[in-house]
């Protein structure tokens, strides 16, 4: 396989929206308790990864997140990886929402939902793939293509990106799942992605961060005259 960078997407840890069955869309929600102790315990999870740059969605839950995970990391904030735009929705318990027209269509043919004064959802799919892809090739170009780079959003944007990385389409993809604090990791060779892992939130990470890549040393020189594939006796 083609040595390139490896994309990590951190979803924040747990919020008081999450605990309490709301949907908090771009709402100022912060972490809980379960949520701050998540992300510290991502962050130890981190620790023996380089990363040549960390990015986040503007919303304070993931600035938390990757302020106990990363401490020492200077996020930069890309608009991109912002919580979908669920507009009139926000802030509605879940159980409300389920009772909703609206609620089939985002679950079974999301690629059609278009929220209430809000975003559709193949807006924000096509918005957060673009975001990470450009991120990729920007770091690839700084940092080299053994670089490792973060990405820290949310549930339904990583489910997005995740969708996009397998080649399905965006009405399949409540079929994945994106944990809070959980690590999924992709990476985009020139002709399609791989996703190397998905929803860990306890494996080892140290193993995503790919070997230095070896010098080819220069080959022998030898009297044989033998076309490449072997020589004129060889079979086709």
């Amino acid at each position: 396989m083609v040595t390139v960078a490896t994309l990590l997407l951190l979803r924040h840890g747990r919020t008081t929206a999450n605990a309490d069955g709301g949907l908090a869309g771009r709402q100022p929600v912060e972490l809980d308790d379960t949520g701050r102790a998540q992300a510290t315990a991502v962050g130890e999870r981190l620790r023996a990864v380089p990363l040549a740059a960390v990015v986040t969605s503007p919303l304070i839950r993931c600035r938390q997140t990757l302020e106990l995970a990363l401490p020492d990391a200077s996020p930069a904030v890309e608009e991109g990886l912002i919580e979908c735009g669920y507009g009139a929705w926000e802030g509605q318990p879940l159980k409300k929402l389920a009772k909703d027209p609206l609620w089939p269509v985002v679950q079974q043919h999301p690629s059609a939902a278009v929220f209430p004064e809000g975003e559709s959802m193949a807006t924000m799919a096509a918005r957060a793939v673009a975001a990470v892809r450009s991120w990729d090739a920007r770091v690839t170009a700084e940092h080299g293509p053994e670089a490792v780079w973060l990405a820290c959003s949310h549930g339904d944007v990583i489910k997005a990106i995740v969708a996009d990385a397998l080649g399905v389409h965006l009405d399949l993809f409540q079929r994945i799942v994106a944990d809070p604090a959980s690590v999924t990791a992709i990476r985009y060779t020139p002709l399609r992605p791989f996703l190397v892992r998905l929803n860990d939130t306890g494996g080892d990470l140290a193993g995503l961060v790919p070997p230095a890549k070896k010098r080819r040393r220069a080959p022998r020189r030898t009297d044989s005259d033998a076309a490449v594939g072997g020589g004129a006796g060889a079979a086709g």
